[in-house]
């Protein structure tokens, strides 16, 4: 049974519409990333489930209870905000202990609760300290703690690492996937970083323009994509996505793509669901830049591995890889190969395409072909 069950939920001001038909569950424990770019709602129905905000429409409820139209201090959850919101003239101690101090938890438990807390989060030397003596990171930790000693039904995180340096990100990342594996509560958490996303979740939800685009695993977001926007959204480097027409028909189709100042690049493709009726018309070819690399680092696992010869443009070394672009399709195209590659600017290479990977775009309505 579902944990957290968002059904048909609407969220509108006046006649402009935030959220549109939203349903989402997560069973008990899991970790829901709500992922998007700016202005796609997902702050927005992260605090409808908090309560800050009403709903229009529809339905949540948690642990089997309906909340919607609850007061946020009746719904046993926690937030976690991006500014941390900590109070100056409090310490860390203090900053912890408030939400406890007014629900008159007594002092003995509200001390056992703060090293407890302050111990799992590596915080108990700071406890003395107040906030303007603290680093962002630590300041995010106590936001966490002070969320923590509360032992709500679900916690809600409102991008609380946008504010940190890119190293501390990474940190932080691993400390919150660590106390969910640790705790096994129910997180929701919003972020504009799908990488953030992709690292945490146990499902990810991706919203543009308050539309629900694709809900599943990060394996089912990353590797079969709803449609173009979850495709291009999803990915670092992102998804090549390039415009190709479908050659033959019945069993035997293939892939055309465009090269400069060459014979467009035949690509024998496998069987798609739906792929055939598009024969001799253009579609949108999508490959990763890892399933397209040099032959002898190509995965020996695949199906359906197709070289073909591409000029390189632009070579980047990267440590432990070696990204290459090239122009298929009448755009750049990134490639990534092993760190130890031989390739070189300017020369044509051999790259192997594994077409196991391979998704394939309706440009008109932008869906997935199969």
């Amino acid at each position: 049974m579902s944990f957290l069950k968002i059904t048909n939920l609407r969220k509108s001001y006046g006649s402009l519409e935030i959220l549109k038909d939203i349903n989402l569950e997560i069973d008990e424990g899991g970790f829901l990333v709500l992922v998007g770019p700016s202005g796609c709602g997902k702050s927005t129905l992260l605090n409808t489930i908090a309560g800050l905000e009403p709903i229009t429409s529809g339905e949540i409820s948690i642990n089997g209870k309906s909340v919607a139209g609850l007061h946020p201090s009746k719904r046993d959850i926690a937030m976690v905000f991006q500014s941390y919101a900590l109070y100056p003239n409090m310490t860390v101690a203090g900053n912890i202990a408030f939400g406890m101090e007014i629900r008159g938890v007594p002092k003995e438990e509200r001390e056992k609760a703060i090293h407890q807390v302050a111990d799992m989060l590596q915080i108990g030397h700071l406890l003395e300290r107040k906030p303007s003596q603290l680093s962002g990171g630590q300041r995010q930790r106590v936001a966490m703690g002070r969320a923590l000693v509360r032992n709500p039904q679900v916690f809600l995180f409102d991008e609380p690492l946008s504010n940190l340096d890119a190293k501390l990100r990474v940190d932080m990342r691993t400390e919150i996937k660590r106390l969910h594996q640790r705790m096994k509560t129910t997180i929701v958490y919003v972020t504009h970083d799908q990488i953030e996303a992709m690292t945490l979740a146990t499902k990810i939800a991706v919203l543009k323009d308050g539309i629900l685009q694709q809900f599943g695993t990060p394996s089912e977001i990353y590797n079969n994509p709803a449609n173009l926007f979850v495709a291009d959204f999803m990915g670092s480097p992102a998804m090549n996505l390039l415009t190709a027409t479908v050659e033959g028909g019945g069993g035997d189709l293939s892939v055309s793509l465009e090269r400069p100042d060459a014979e467009p690049l035949r690509l024998p493709v496998p069987q798609v669901s739906g792929l055939a009726a598009h024969a001799g018309k253009q579609i949108v070819f999508g490959i990763r830049p890892e399933a397209l690399t040099d032959p002898d680092g190509a995965d020996r696992n695949a199906r359906s591995l197709v070289e073909g010869d591409c000029l390189i443009e632009v070579v980047e070394p990267a440590g432990s890889d070696t990204f290459a672009v090239t122009k298929l399709g009448g755009k750049e195209v990134v490639a990534r190969l092993r760190a130890d590659a031989r390739i070189a600017p300017g020369h044509v290479t051999r790259l192997a395409f594994n077409l196991d990977k391979a998704v394939y775009f309706d440009p008109r309505s932008q869906q997935r072909i199969g």
